[in-house]
Order: C-alpha cells, then sequence, then structure tokens
C-alpha cells in the first residue's frame, strides 16, 4: 500500500467475474438459481459443487457444499456477504426475471429505482442477498447541479415492470 496518499485508480476494464456461495443443499440452491432464474447448468462436480451460467459462459454462479452441507446462514448482525448482483441487459430481461419470480411463488426483500437502475431484491434458499437489476444508459443518470452521480431510492412500481414480462 502506498503511504503518501496518492490513489492509483484501477484499470476502467476491471469487472466483477462471478460469485461463489457455500450452500446447504446443492439440489435446492440449483432448483433455484437453474429451474427459477434460468441460469444453464455448465458444470457439475459430483454432489458437491455445481456451476451455472447465463449465454454460454463458463460460471456466474458458483455452488458448493464442501463446507456447508447442511448447514445454517449466518445469524443477523454477522459479517459477510450483503448482497451479490445480477446485471440484466434490459429492462424486460428484468422484468422476465420478476415473472419468473413471481411464478414461483419467490417473497421479494424489496424493490427501488435508483435513478440509474432499477433493482430487485431476494434472497436464495440459504439466506443469501441477491438484487436482480439493469443499469439505466449512463446519459440517463441523474446528476446534480455540479454534474456529480446523484442516485436515489424511491419506490419501483412492480406491476408496471411484469407489463414488459414475455409470456
Amino acid at each position: 500500500m502506498s503511504g503518501d496518499g496518492e490513489q492509483r485508480p484501477i484499470d476502467p476494464g476491471v469487472r466483477i467475474g462471478h460469485v461463489h456461495l457455500k450452500v446447504a443443499d446443492l439440489e435446492r440452491s440449483l432448483a433455484f438459481y437453474r429451474d427459477v432464474l434460468g441460469f444453464e447448468l455448465t458444470q457439475r462436480y459430483g454432489a458437491g459443487a455445481a456451476f451455472l451460467a447465463a449465454g454460454g459462459y463458463h460460471h456466474h454462479v458458483g455452488l458448493n457444499v464442501w463446507e456447508s452441507r447442511g448447514g445454517a446462514p449466518p445469524p443477523r448482525g454477522a459479517t459477510g456477504l450483503y448482497h451479490f448482483a445480477i446485471l440484466y441487459p434490459t429492462r424486460a430481461a428484468l422484468a422476465d426475471a420478476l415473472r419468473r419470480l413471481v411464478e414461483a411463488d419467490v417473497p421479494l426483500d424489496g424493490a427501488a429505482d435508483h435513478g440509474v437502475s432499477e433493482a430487485i431484491y431476494l434472497r436464495d434458499p440459504d439466506g443469501n442477498g441477491v438484487e436482480l437489476y439493469w443499469d439505466r444508459p449512463a446519459a440517463d443518470w441523474p446528476r446534480d447541479a455540479e454534474g456529480r452521480l446523484a442516485m436515489v431510492t424511491e419506490p419501483l412500481d412492480l406491476e408496471d415492470l411484469l407489463t414488459l414480462a414475455p409470456r
């Protein structure tokens, strides 16, 4: 670490590539990520792990029971993952995700319009926080008088969003 207080920014091409979750029941988690959200199973390591992706990628979500088979979620108030986010390419694709959740009776923790994005919040079967969202074009992001980003947290109209969901 630099001790001079000068920060070097990270390469702007850096992206967060995938999440790997410890789960209690691999089949239950596969049923959620594959059957409800629609990720494709790309590889399985016996009864211990599975990898899922969208669009032919090697994996966006890894699931394993190596250290957690039958385990309980971390207690509230503990450190750890708050949520991870799955970025959908369009508002219609996010609407399809919402339709899948509704059809599977998956409860939502909340939904918000952040100005820069629209987001749906929920828990997976192991209690991990999951955000499903799409980004508005950067030119449409809210800005203050000085041009700085001015994100908000407003209610998201889920009924309106569902009108875009393909049947």
